[in-house]
């Protein structure tokens, strides 16, 4: 018997407040780093790289979420397909962090790109956590999720 069948799950909805914080901090992290890709004082090359690279980090974060996600109970995925997500994602950050550390800019401005870029990086597992947490609750409102247990 496949061990998701005889997993339970509690669902509990987030409240309003929440859901309204997380898009807020989304959307502020989203906000913040492209303020500070715009206005690097570098090269435009640097400020196109830059750009690129949170865009790769950020779809990376949201594909790991969602692959941690699917196969939480058993794996769903190839493992081919769980490895190119774990790659690209160790790709994002590598290659993000390279390129901050290489370029010629002060310690406070990459002080600031960092600090948003992780910002960026971190409210994107929270809002995919969210959005997938919401999925469930309406998956098990309507029955298609195990019952939930009395825990």
């Amino acid at each position: 018997m496949n061990s998701s069948m005889n997993t339970q799950y509690i669902v509990q909805r987030d409240t309003a407040s929440w859901r309204i914080q997380v898009w807020l901090s989304f959307a502020i992290a989203v906000f913040a780093s492209g303020i500070g890709v715009l206005q690097l004082p570098s090269d435009q090359l640097d400020r196109a790289f830059l750009a690129i690279a949170f865009f790769f980090c950020l779809f990376a974060s949201f594909s790991v979420a969602k692959t941690v996600r699917d196969n939480r109970d058993g794996q769903v995925d190839t493992q081919a397909w769980v490895m190119m997500v774990w790659i690209a994602f160790a790709a994002a950050v590598a290659l993000t962090s390279w390129g901050l550390w290489r370029m010629s800019i002060s310690s406070w401005q990459k002080g600031y790109m960092v600090v948003s870029w992780l910002f960026l990086v971190s409210n994107t597992f929270t809002l995919a956590k969210s959005i997938r947490d919401d999925h469930d609750a309406v998956l098990a409102e309507r029955g298609a999720l195990p019952p939930a247990s009395a825990a």
